[in-house]
């Protein structure tokens, strides 16, 4: 039985990670965290009767040891993920990341604090299977097509920019592509950012709206013709094969892994 922690449990994806969890015969919910409705029972806030799981506030490694936790998945936000996956990698956890913002300096700190604590991380820019698909096949592409833009949607109360998923969609293209600048040599931006942020050459477009929840576009250009890889998920369910399939592979990991597609077969 796999004994599962919730970071960010009362999250839109929190929410939707716990619900999940307890239909998985092979998982145990022991416990939930997050800055909201803390001393709460997990139950109630679920609409269900009493699981005798409170929610609480800061989490610490001392916590994850008493509950014995194998795996803890983190759904916070850019302020508190470091953090936490400091918490559980101390505490001998596998930190399931699905919360972004971390940036490079904090991952490299974090893989090498798994290795001294020869503890497994994952973390995971995107859960969606289809974005996974995306990626690699804009990856792909990138071997006939060296003319790229990114262009990502998500809800207006998503945090960072560019999402995880874009960055790690551009990461992926670079592995194939060369860097080149694109457009015309002497194009100006006669307001700041019309171009979008640049990776590599890559230019990266964040739309935020509400209505959205998360959707992603990549159009190559060609002499004469364009390619368009696109993925859009309409409903937070569409996360949680990921996710479920994540907590599995991640149980008792030894290594530091980003990207779900490292775990399909």
């Amino acid at each position: 039985m796999i004994r599962v922690f919730v970071a960010g449990a009362c999250g839109k994806m929190g929410l939707e990670t716990v619900k999940t969890i307890l239909d998985q015969k092979d998982m145990k919910l022991v416990g939930a965290s997050d800055i909201k409705n803390q001393g709460t029972d997990l139950g109630e806030i679920l609409g269900m009767t009493p699981l005798g799981i409170q929610i609480t506030g800061q989490l610490s490694s001392d916590l994850l040891k008493k509950l014995a936790v194998d795996i803890m998945v983190d759904f916070t936000n850019p302020q508190s993920v470091f953090t936490n996956a400091k918490e559980a990698i101390e505490a001998g956890t596998v930190p399931v990341i699905g919360a972004t913002g971390l940036d490079d300096q904090e991952i490299a700190e974090l893989e090498d604090l798994a290795k001294e604590n020869s503890t497994g991380v994952f973390i995971a820019p995107n859960f969606a299977l289809g974005a996974i698909l995306m990626m690699k096949f804009a990856r792909e592409a990138a071997k006939y097509f060296s003319h790229v833009d990114i262009i990502e949607y998500h809800h207006d109360n998503k945090l960072d920019a560019p999402s995880g998923t874009a960055l790690k969609t551009a990461e992926m293209i670079s592995e194939i592509r060369k860097p080149l600048t694109q457009g015309h040599p002497n194009e100006y931006e006669k307001i700041p950012g019309a171009r979008g942020g640049n990776f590599n050459g890559i230019h990266i477009h964040s739309v935020r709206l509400p209505g959205m929840i998360a959707h992603q576009e990549v159009i190559y250009g060609g002499d004469g013709q364009t390619l368009t890889i696109r993925h859009d998920t309409y409903t937070r369910e569409t996360f949680m094969p990921g996710v479920m399939l994540a907590i599995r592979k991640a149980y008792k990991l030894k290594d530091f892994i980003i990207g779900l597609e490292n775990f399909l077969d």
